[in-house]
């Protein structure tokens, strides 16, 4: 047996993350790994621990990496030293037991922002989306009403009818930006007859597309729904814009749903990680359906670490997201969308938020040439959407002129064909 000579003392990673000077700190890599103080407690005593040389793409640098030239969309953005530096002094405890305080620290913050009584931590908002449903849908039959463009349709790998058995009731809006309660009202099932799918969940989703669902729709919606004793769940994986926006605060939309998921990993910044909040019997039965899916997290607190700071930093500490980065890049996407329409060019959708969506077969552009084109710059592009992250914000000074150019060209190649520019499949806008 080996035993650690000297009186025991309580390893500051045990502590969690409650300073906030530690949160907002932001530490080169040097300060957060100084060569001279890495050591390894073996049986025979300390042994200095060598630095591997730091490799390109490896660096935990933000905006001064790739991420600040990718442009496919906000989950190529890149966690920051203080993150890492937040990882290294978490604690390291069961999530499983529900015993690791940078864990339950995060859940319980998270919850109170939303006015929930309860929070999971997930791995991924598709983990987040899947177990709030199966934790909502008891018993079949049971359909799930949502918008044909959902996450929960198009990108979930059909989670919703593999994991959960119920029918989706995919509804395109008459305004094609979002749902309304008229459209729920068509779409649904709440009726007796035994031949359809009863409506037992509408699942929305905010942003969608980078576009607003307005505060009063959502409330709306959510009055119908508990008239006819249907649930309500939120994908509200880009929330955080919609209240950076001014469309209204988290908790607001939160009090219009029984279940909502928040991303840390797309916007924010962090590295990994959703959460899902709701009253404590829902997510004490959600904890159940995510050990089932293998989400079952031990040492947690290196992932919630990281997700803490994206929040605080990113998002502010606001709960309207004032004081927070997200807000430039809304700014930055309508300067985007500018550049393009004071060229001649349309728009497949308005940009609410950090998306801009050129519409390419009408500069007559395919996919391809602007990937090629964005290359050409320095740029990542992928299709016609333009995600403006806050670490593109960060670079805006370099990014602006390089995508003017990539512009430009397009307008003045338009006439060519497609098959001239080149044939790219169609994008996966996750």
């Amino acid at each position: 047996m080996f035993c650690c000579p000297g009186p025991a003392r309580l390893p500051r990673y045990l502590l969690g993350i409650t300073s906030k000077a530690r949160r907002h700190a932001s530490p080169s890599i040097l300060e957060v790994f100084p060569h001279h103080r890495q050591v390894s407690i073996t049986a025979t005593g300390p042994r200095p621990i060598k630095m591997p040389a730091v490799k390109e793409g490896n660096e935990w640098i933000g905006h001064r990496g790739a991420a600040g030239f990718d442009l496919r969309s906000d989950t190529q953005t890149t966690p920051t030293a203080s993150m890492l530096s937040a990882i290294v002094n978490c604690s390291l405890l069961d999530d499983v037991m529900e015993e690791d305080p940078t864990t339950i620290e995060l859940e319980a913050h998270c919850a109170a922002l939303a006015g929930k009584e309860a929070g999971l931590l997930v791995l991924s908002g598709t983990m987040g989306n899947q177990v709030a449903l199966r934790a909502l849908l008891t018993q079949p039959p049971h359909g799930v009403l949502c918008d044909y463009r959902s996450h929960i349709v198009k990108y979930e790998a059909g989670g919703v009818a593999s994991l959960c058995g119920a029918m989706l009731e995919c509804v395109r809006p008459q305004n094609d930006i979002h749902l309304t309660l008229e459209d729920v009202q068509e779409h649904a099932h709440i009726d007796d007859n035994i031949h359809t799918c009863p409506t037992r969940v509408i699942s929305l989703e905010n942003t969608l597309n980078g576009m607003l669902m307005p505060l009063a729709e959502a409330q709306r919606i959510s009055k119908w729904a508990r008239e006819h004793d249907i649930k309500m769940h939120l994908d509200g994986a880009r929330l955080w814009e919609v209240a950076a926006s001014g469309a209204g605060s988290v908790k607001e939309f939160a009090d219009c749903f029984d279940t909502l998921t928040l991303c840390f990993s797309k916007g924010l910044g962090a590295p990994i990680g959703s959460i899902l909040l709701g009253s404590k019997s829902t997510i004490k039965h959600a904890r159940w359906v995510r050990k089932t899916i293998g989400g079952g997290l031990r040492q947690a607190g290196v992932i919630a670490a990281a997700a803490r700071v994206a929040l605080d930093e990113t998002f502010g500490s606001d709960p309207s997201g004032k004081d927070g980065l997200l807000k430039k890049s809304h700014e930055m996407a309508t300067r985007v969308a500018k550049m393009w329409t004071d060229l001649g060019g349309k728009l497949t959708y308005p940009p609410h938020t950090n998306m801009v969506w050129l519409d390419l077969k009408d500069a007559g552009c395919a996919d391809a040439r602007i990937a090629e084109l964005g290359k050409e710059q320095g740029l990542k592009l992928m299709g016609g959407r333009i995600v403006c992250h806050y670490q593109i914000y960060q670079n805006a000074d370099e990014v602006i002129p390089r995508l003017d150019k990539v512009f430009k060209t397009i307008f003045e190649e338009k006439g060519k064909s497609a098959g001239e520019n080149g044939n790219g499949a169609t994008a996966l806008y996750k």
